[in-house]
């Protein structure tokens, strides 16, 4: 791990950081009172780690519960170099987009693709960040969208996360892997979504084998999940990773 850039605003210290090739950020307490938790935030498909939404959440996991945020750029995205996948999947989407033809077959078969090579990115990313004196203490992962195609099997995969938000994807790709989580899980759905239908979010929902699961559905379509949603998700991880909430 390599830092690039410092900047520190409003108590929160932001630090650019490199993992190979792979460009991330980690957001911390700027007055540090020992070895914190961390959580990992994925962020939606054509955003990138320093994205408002990413961003803001970030603030609010360090400012109210004291704990250290990381977020890295998905292949093929914030300049990324892109792979043949990405250079064909991308147009497809955007054209379907544009023209209101169902986007779910291809966002789906390129969200796999793109999960099949961010797993193994932050699964080095957080060999890196737990070698931090400052990081120390459970995990949490927060990703809706393609967050979530990335962090289901990302929490499957590494038992150092010990709870996760996930939400806002189709269940037909992640259903198996969803089976072999056990962990904490909050879960978010939009029910008007005119993307994905009900039925399907609702189906990754059961699919979760966690004794403590907990699905937040509210009214609205795929872009309109409330503000209050980030507000749950650090009451979410302050339970879970055990540091209350300073405010």
């Amino acid at each position: 791990m390599h830092f690039t850039a410092q900047t520190s605003a409003n108590g929160v210290l932001e630090r650019d950081f490199t993992v190979g090739e792979v460009p991330g950020v980690l957001w911390s307490p700027a007055e540090g009172a020992g070895p914190a938790p961390l959580v990992l935030i994925g962020h939606g498909g054509g955003r990138d780690k320093k994205a408002p939404p990413v961003a803001g959440r970030a603030h609010l996991f360090v400012t109210r519960c004291g704990f250290h945020v990381a977020a890295i750029d998905a292949p093929g995205h914030a300049g990324r170099p892109r792979t043949a996948a990405d250079e064909r999947e991308v147009p497809v989407m955007q054209q379907a987009m544009a023209t209101g033809e169902p986007v779910g077959p291809i966002v789906r078969r390129y969200n796999a693709d793109i999960a099949e090579r961010a797993v193994p990115e932050w699964l080095e990313t957080l060999d890196a960040l737990e070698e931090l004196p400052e990081i120390g203490g459970p995990v949490g992962y927060f990703g809706l969208n393609m967050g979530t195609a990335i962090g289901v099997p990302l929490t499957a995969a590494d038992p150092r996360i010990k709870a996760a938000v996930f939400g806002i994807f189709w269940h037909d790709d992640l259903v198996d892997t969803a089976k072999r989580i056990t962990v904490p899980i909050e879960f978010v759905l939009q029910w008007d979504d005119q993307h994905i239908p009900r039925e399907s979010g609702l189906a990754l929902f059961d699919a979760f084998a966690s004794a403590e699961k907990t699905l937040h559905a509210n009214a609205g379509k795929h872009k309109e999940v409330p503000r209050f949603e980030a507000d749950s998700a650090v009451r979410f991880f302050a339970r879970h990773l055990g540091k209350a909430e300073t405010v």
